[in-house]
């Protein structure tokens, strides 16, 4: 598959802290964030079946690069996932998680649901400029075999 190909490509982008550390995230913290840049940003906290947190999801969305996107954060496990998303979008999010939410030296891991059928690992989100991000999820991508 070529890249302009592999561009269009879409699925759920999946980001989690690395080594079982945690980043602190709460619900209140990531919504005052995402208002921040948009006060009209569509934010919505699900209290699931056992109580205000386990079991909890908080739908939201945020606009990366004029590109509207949607989102979904857990508290257990902790992590945040970027949904129906290009690599490039995927890749725009990661630099917003880094200077919103993931605190200052800490690791960060990825896979994406094409990933997880595949029973991939999770990878490390490595620190490099954008295109080689992007490069990095195209290899994932390939990696899960569900191209041919």
């Amino acid at each position: 598959m070529d890249p302009s190909e592999m561009a269009e490509l879409r699925t759920m982008y999946i980001f989690r802290p690395a080594d079982e550390q945690t980043w602190g995230l709460s619900y209140e913290d990531l919504a005052a964030k995402l208002r921040k840049r948009d006060a009209d940003e569509f934010i919505r906290v699900d209290p699931g079946t056992e109580g205000p947190v386990r079991g909890s999801s908080m739908h939201f969305g945020i606009t990366l690069e004029n590109e509207e996107l949607e989102g979904m954060a857990l508290l257990s496990p902790e992590g945040i996932a970027l949904e129906d998303s290009s690599a490039q979008d995927a890749a725009n999010f990661v630099k917003w998680l880094r200077s919103n939410i993931v605190p200052e030296g800490m690791l960060m891991t990825f896979n994406t649901r094409w990933g997880l059928e595949a029973d991939l690992p999770d990878a490390l989100v490595p620190d490099v400029p954008r295109p080689r991000l992007v490069a990095t999820f195209f290899a994932h991508i390939e990696a899960t075999g569900g191209l041919d």
